[in-house]
C-alpha cells in the first residue's frame, strides 16, 4: 500500500509553485493570452522554483531525484495558475527529462548540467504531426541509417519555443519504433516557420513548425546512443504530465463557478442552491478527484516499475481528455452569459481544455 499524504518536501514544493500560480501566472494569464506573449521575467520566475532541478540528481547538476508524483503534483499547481505559463516553465524538461530517462550516460553528462544550471532557457521537444491519424507509435517522420549518421525527414506541429531554441529533441520512426534525436539549431535542412501556430487557446505560448529535410544526425545523438531507447516510460511520463495539467485547468473552473455560484443571485437565492447548479458543482468535484486518483497511482506505479504503469498512465490521460471538457464547460454554463464573455477566465479555461486531446508531447513530469 501507499500513502495519499505528500512528504514534506512535496509539500513544501507544492505551497511554493501554489503560491507563484495564484500570486504571479493567474494575473498575468488573461493580458499574456490577448497579448499572444508570456513576459520573461515572468517564465524565469517559475523556472527558479526548482521544479526540473529538483529531479536530476546531484551528479548533472541537481539537486533531488526524479519523482513522477511530485511532477504531476507540481504541475496541477502551475496549470492551476495558467496552463501556457506551466508549459512554458515547463519546456525544458520536454529535453531534459527524455534524456534523464532514457539517454545514454554520455548525453546525460553533456547536456543535463547544461539545461538546469542556469537561467531558464529555450529547450524543447518535436513530437506531434499535423496529421489527422496522428500516432505517437507510428510516427511519419523518419530516421534512417546512412554513413555512419541519422537522416531525418518529415514535418513537426505545435513545437514550444523552437524559434529561439539552441537544441531540439526530435522525435521520429526508426526501425519501426518511435526514437528520439537531438538535433542543433543550425543543422542542414532544419526550417522552422515564421509564423506562430494559430490555436484556439495557448496564445501565450509560442508554437511553431518544424520541417526536417534530410537533416543528418550524428550517431552519438540518437537518443540513448547505437541501441536507441524505450519510449514508453519517456511516453508515459508525457501522458501524466498532460493528465496533471488537466487537473490543474479543471480544478481552476471549479472553484471559479463555485466560488461565483455562492455569490450571484437569482430569483432571490444564491444559484448554488438551485439544484441544477448545486449537482453539477457536484459532479465537476467527483470527476476531478477520480481522475486525480488515478493519475497519482499511475505516477506511483511509474516511479517503482510497476508493469501496468504505462497503461495506467494512459488511462489518466483519456479520463483527464474528457474531464477537463466537462469541467470547463460546465463552469461556463453555471455562469451563464458572464461565462462567455472575456471578464471572466472561464472562457479561456475552455478554450485551453478543448485542446487535451491533442497536447501530448507539450509536457513531460
Amino acid at each position: 500500500m501507499y500513502s495519499f499524504e505528500p512528504s514534506e518536501e512535496q509539500k513544501m514544493l507544492m505551497d511554493a509553485v501554489s503560491r507563484y500560480a495564484t500570486t504571479d501566472l493567474r494575473p498575468a494569464a488573461r493580458e499574456a493570452e490577448e497579448g499572444r506573449e508570456l513576459p520573461a521575467k515572468l517564465i524565469g520566475k517559475g523556472w527558479e522554483l526548482g521544479v526540473l532541478q529538483a529531479s536530476i540528481p546531484e551528479s548533472y547538476g541537481g539537486f533531488g531525484e526524479r519523482s513522477a508524483v511530485t511532477g504531476v503534483l507540481a504541475t496541477e499547481e502551475l496549470a492551476f495558475g495558467d496552463l501556457a505559463g506551466a508549459f512554458a516553465i515547463g519546456a525544458p524538461n520536454l529535453f531534459a527529462l527524455p534524456i534523464l530517462l532514457a539517454g545514454s550516460e554520455e548525453q546525460k553528462q553533456k547536456y543535463l548540467s547544461k539545461v538546469i544550471e542556469g537561467d531558464w532557457a529555450p529547450y524543447t521537444a518535436a513530437l506531434i504531426e499535423y496529421t489527422f491519424d496522428f500516432d505517437v507509435n507510428d510516427l511519419r517522420t523518419s530516421a534512417a541509417l546512412s554513413n555512419g549518421e541519422y537522416v531525418l525527414n518529415g514535418e513537426k506541429a505545435f513545437v514550444p519555443f523552437a524559434k529561439d531554441a539552441e537544441t531540439i529533441l526530435v522525435y521520429a520512426k526508426c526501425d519501426g519504433r518511435t526514437q528520439g534525436f537531438i538535433v542543433l539549431k543550425n543543422a542542414a535542412g532544419l526550417s522552422i516557420s515564421d509564423e506562430r501556430e494559430k490555436l484556439m487557446g495557448l496564445n501565450a505560448l509560442p508554437l511553431y513548425r518544424v520541417k526536417l529535410d534530410n537533416v543528418k544526425v550524428a550517431a552519438a545523438n540518437r537518443l540513448g546512443g547505437a541501441s536507441g531507447h524505450d519510449f514508453e516510460p519517456v511516453l508515459a511520463s508525457m501522458r501524466l504530465a498532460s493528465a496533471a495539467s488537466a487537473l490543474g485547468v479543471a480544478r481552476a473552473a471549479f472553484e471559479y463557478s463555485r466560488d461565483y455560484a455562492k455569490e450571484r443571485e437569482a430569483f432571490g437565492v444564491k444559484i448554488a442552491q438551485k439544484q441544477a447548479v448545486a449537482f453539477m458543482l457536484a459532479e465537476m468535484r467527483t470527476e476531478i478527484e477520480a481522475v486525480r486518483l488515478l493519475t497519482w497511482e499511475a505516477a506511483w506505479k511509474l516511479d517503482i516499475g510497476k508493469e501496468d504503469a504505462f497503461t495506467e498512465a494512459y488511462l489518466a490521460s483519456v479520463g483527464a481528455m474528457d474531464m477537463v471538457m466537462m469541467v470547463t464547460d460546465r463552469a461556463v454554463q453555471i455562469l451563464g452569459g458572464h461565462g462567455y464573455i472575456r471578464e471572466h477566465p472561464v472562457e479561456m479555461w475552455m478554450r485551453n481544455g478543448r485542446g487535451f486531446a491533442m497536447l501530448t508531447g507539450l509536457a513531460i513530469v
